[in-house]
């Protein structure tokens, strides 16, 4: 029997306050240290895309989401050579604490950026998938890159 084709799914959030949104700089993860990302993670299995988005919330900014304020703004098909991912983009207008760095050994760095002046050292598809919110776009794709 033919083995069926896998691919890796991760939520992400994209945090807006003020117009400003919430970017952490990843540190010591062997995945593009030094450069900007969103507040994300995978899936661990029995759990919703909406729960895991919560859980990661809680586990990397301390904030505590409710899964029925999370509202789906974007779907990434990401190709990078190990595998696919199916990266699915999430916001929330309402949340409950003040986003924190909460695992100092994976994040230096946690602040509110303008949408429109984002750190030139982003990780590339996390730009496009800003850039896709803020233009409304909810489909895209992109040859991922590894670093």
């Amino acid at each position: 029997m033919k083995e069926r084709f896998k691919i890796t799914p991760a939520v992400y959030l994209i945090l807006i306050k003020d117009g400003k949104i919430l970017l952490q700089r990843r540190y010591n993860t062997g995945y593009f240290d030094g450069y900007y990302s969103l507040p994300a993670g995978h899936l661990d299995g029995n759990e919703t895309f909406k729960q895991a988005m919560a859980r990661e919330a809680k586990e990397e900014t301390g904030i505590d989401l409710d899964v029925a304020d999370l509202e789906l703004v974007h779907v990434m098909n990401r190709k990078i050579p190990e595998n696919e991912r199916a990266d699915f983009f999430f916001t929330a207008k309402n949340w409950i604490g003040e986003p924190k760095i909460t695992e100092s050994d994976k994040c230096d760095d946690l602040s509110w950026f303008d949408l429109n002046n984002l750190p030139d050292n982003i990780i590339p598809y996390i730009k496009q998938a800003i850039n896709s919110f803020s233009n409304n776009i909810i489909y895209s794709e992109c040859e991922g890159e590894k670093k």
